[in-house]
């Protein structure tokens, strides 16, 4: 199967670091990789745990992705082995096997987005209303982002999570917090 030219077009943006592309390849395939997980974990949380998970595996090894394949098949197949790895370690039995994550600094820490520029253009106390109807979590890493003024490694750091988790929770906050702004 040869994936569609658009979608290829932004796995190599991605590739160089691009943080729109990465955006817009999250975007695209957040939806079904979370429905995926919700079936298979029952738990909206867990899902969107996994979710997390699954994008900063796939855009940390993002270089070994085959363009002859689906990218969306790709990204199942990483989402289904993280969730077994994770039901694994829940259980106590069975023997799981820990890979480290190597930390990429692919998405930088300078560059503003279209929805950087739009959370900082918001009044403040409308900023922090909007900014409390996220989860604790997105809550959280905007806080420590844009408020703190924390780099990606400092918040992993801060968090105690691989900093590929910071980058797509980060990424997915503002997504979430862009589309609240925009709907008010």
């Amino acid at each position: 199967m040869v994936e569609d030219q658009a979608i290829l077009a932004l796995i190599e943006q991605a590739k160089q670091g691009n943080q729109i592309a990465y955006s817009s390849l999250l975007n695209n395939y957040w939806k079904a990789i979370y429905n995926f997980q919700v079936s298979k974990t029952e738990d909206e949380d867990e899902a969107e745990d996994i979710t997390i998970k699954t994008f900063a595996k796939a855009f940390d090894k993002l270089h070994t992705y085959n363009p002859a394949f689906s990218f969306e098949t790709w990204l199942f197949t990483i989402s289904r082995n993280i969730n077994i790895d994770h039901f694994r370690k829940q259980n106590p039995d069975l023997i799981s096997i820990h890979k480290h994550q190597k930390e990429v600094d692919q998405i930088s820490d300078e560059q503003l987005s279209p929805v950087d520029k739009l959370i900082q253009e918001q009044n403040l106390a409308q900023l922090l209303a909007y900014i409390k109807q996220l989860k604790p979590h997105y809550q959280q890493v905007i806080n420590l982002r844009f408020f703190m003024e924390l780099s990606y490694k400092e918040i992993a750091q801060e968090l105690n999570e691989p900093i590929n988790n910071v980058k797509i929770k980060l990424l997915r906050a503002k997504k979430l917090l862009a589309e609240i702004i925009i709907n008010n």
